[in-house]
């Protein structure tokens, strides 16, 4: 385990307001500051740092801790990999002693490692005109790529080899397990060798903002299935929390970012000049990535295929990226495909035109609507406009929708007045329908129903709100944490009803009583990112309360005990009546 100085010197080295900051904007609030949820969509800001307890929360989604069980969940990562982050960041050795061998999975470090290994293997093979010739001639020749432009994104060649790669991974020290982990080979049910699973495809290097190698995909060079192969989930590697070329893109992503749906369409942007292009990787756009884009840009063009299948996507990518506020436009390419097509066709200059007369999400949506239905018939028109009315009921803004429902209104001949009806008739609805469930939720939350950290709390409320009044008060005051270490008697985690508590309670006087004391920090060795999150949420509700005095502290521990003597008594009778009833079945089956 790594020792205690040295978590401390790495959580001191590493502001908590510093590190956050990198990944959501702040903004100074009094004392605190507030942002954007990193962890969840929103358009207001519930995601609040503290910086006079080192700590931050979501009002939102429940997320909170230290600056460790924020990089935990930020960087999917365990306790460990999440120190060893923050060290690396602060420039800080841990000694590879106190690292464990073993936690379960390949450590982070290491497959990046194997990555640029496996980087450098298929750009040597790509190269090597014995090799690679067939995919370099495929990549200046079919997709007209510059030498230039292939060496800068880092683009290889996987050979049609069985193991050429595995091999070569094997002899730089990296083990079978660990090239299964980094899903660069897979363990054959036949034979138990480990094979390549990137064989005969070009290859494209996924690289983070920090210059990782953190995935690959390999596309195939004709028309055989599947077309592209990319990364599954690794320790490095989750698709949803990445963006293809993100790493150049960020140097010119201010004003504008423009969303593609595959990598040969972003380089073909970048060599156009296009320096801001981006792609997701093999999936459609996720509400990580959606976040990852207000993080970086104020606007956002859709540039998918004209397909059915692209238009949905649009669809998608419009609704996640307006919820995280940022200004979506899409662009329509006439007479070609997607924009590597066009690029060839037209040129950077045709497509630098078609890009300043991007469609508003609002235009690209009510054309599509309008292409579904022949408003010359009363039937469709109705029909249209229904749909229509439907989409502007999701705008927030009373501005924003006014404008639709004129423009919609003119363009469909139909009157505004109507519309506008059938729009607040459909926002009432919603309305209606989303205060019923949040009263619901608040009942079940007040139950404390649906709980999925603290699953026992709904079986004794009073037990519950009287475990977190105690559980707040030691987080929060030295002197109440030092007498509950100390004086088992006053109170013990057997005293505890659910779990959780019973779990917190134990951590935190198991730390006092150590050498060194106690520290948030090293709660992230017991508790995961959604615990430290309730955890944190248990402190600061204490925190917010006017009294916390000794009164209210003894109450909340009498008030524990006292739910435990019950549920004791209610235990041993219930034990009493399970004998009376197991003597009276034997009376009746002596009589008969």
């Amino acid at each position: 385990m790594i020792p205690r100085a040295i978590i401390d010197e790495i959580v001191a080295r590493n502001e908590l307001e510093e590190v956050i900051g990198r990944y959501v904007t702040l903004k100074r609030a009094g004392s605190n500051y507030h942002g954007l949820c990193p962890f969840h969509s929103e358009k207001t800001p519930s995601f609040t740092v503290f910086p006079a307890t080192h700590s931050f929360y979501c009002f939102g989604c429940g997320a909170g801790g230290d600056v460790i069980s924020f990089i935990m969940r930020e960087e999917n990562l365990d306790y460990v990999g999440a120190l060893e982050f923050l060290a690396a960041r602060a420039g800080i050795s841990i000694p590879a002693d106190d690292t464990p061998e073993d936690r379960n999975a390949i450590p982070r470090k290491r497959v990046y490692e194997m990555n640029l290994a496996a980087a450098r293997f298929f750009r040597e093979c790509l190269f090597d005109e014995q090799l690679g010739g067939e995919g370099l001639r495929y990549l200046t020749e079919n997709r007209a790529l510059s030498t230039a432009t292939i060496r800068h994104f880092g683009l290889g060649f996987a050979p049609n080899s069985w193991d050429m790669l595995t091999k070569t991974l094997k002899r730089q020290g990296f083990s079978e397990d660990e090239i299964i982990a980094g899903f660069l080979g897979k363990r054959s049910e036949k034979s138990g060798r480990v094979f390549d699973l990137f064989r005969n495809r070009v290859i494209f290097p996924v690289i983070d903002t920090a210059g990782n190698v953190v995935a690959f995909g390999g596309r195939v060079m004709d028309d055989s299935k599947p077309k592209y192969l990319n990364s599954s989930y690794t320790p490095a590697f989750k698709k949803s929390r990445h963006l293809f070329a993100l790493n150049f893109a960020r140097k010119h992503a201010e004003e504008r970012l423009i969303l593609c749906e595959g990598y040969m369409d972003v380089i073909a942007l970048h060599a156009a000049g296009f320096e801001n292009a981006v792609a997701t990787l093999g999936t459609a756009i996720t509400s990580e990535q959606a976040r990852i884009f207000a993080k970086y840009t104020k606007q956002v063009v859709i540039c998918y295929d004209s397909d059915n299948a692209g238009q949905t996507a649009a669809n998608k990518a419009m609704r996640l990226l307006g919820e995280v506020g940022v200004d979506v436009r899409v662009l329509k390419l006439e007479g070609a495909k997607d924009p590597d097509e066009y690029i060839k066709k037209f040129g950077a200059d045709g497509f630098s035109r078609v890009l300043d007369q991007s469609m508003t999400g609002f235009d690209f949506r009510l054309a599509r609507i309008l292409g579904e239905y022949n408003i010359a018939l009363p039937d469709e028109k109705i029909k249209a406009s229904g749909a229509v009315c439907q989409m502007i009921a999701d705008a927030n803004s009373e501005v924003e929708r006014e404008i639709s429902i004129r423009k919609a209104a003119e363009v469909m001949g139909v009157s505004a007045e109507a519309m506008r009806a059938d729009t607040d008739r459909i926002r009432k609805k919603r309305i209606s329908e989303m205060r019923k469930k949040q009263s619901q939720d608040a009942q079940m939350s007040v139950k404390s129903f649906g709980d999925r950290i603290n699953v026992d709390a709904a079986k004794n409320i009073r037990a519950s709100r009287a475990e977190e009044t105690v559980l707040g008060l030691v987080l929060m005051d030295d002197g109440f944490r030092k007498e509950v270490a100390e004086n088992s008697e006053l109170l013990s985690p057997e005293d505890f009803f659910t779990s959780f508590g019973r779990r917190v309670f134990d951590a935190i006087c198991r730390l006092e009583r150590s050498d060194d004391g106690f520290s948030k920090a090293l709660l992230g060795q017991e508790f995961n990112a959604d615990e430290l999150g309730r955890i944190e949420k248990i402190e600061l509700e204490r925190r917010n309360l006017v009294r916390n005095d000794r009164e209210v502290f003894l109450a909340a521990v009498g008030a524990l005990k006292n739910e435990a003597s019950v549920l004791s008594d209610e235990d041993k009778f219930a034990d009493l009546r399970r004998k009376q009833e197991a003597l009276k079945e034997a009376k009746e089956r002596k009589k008969t």
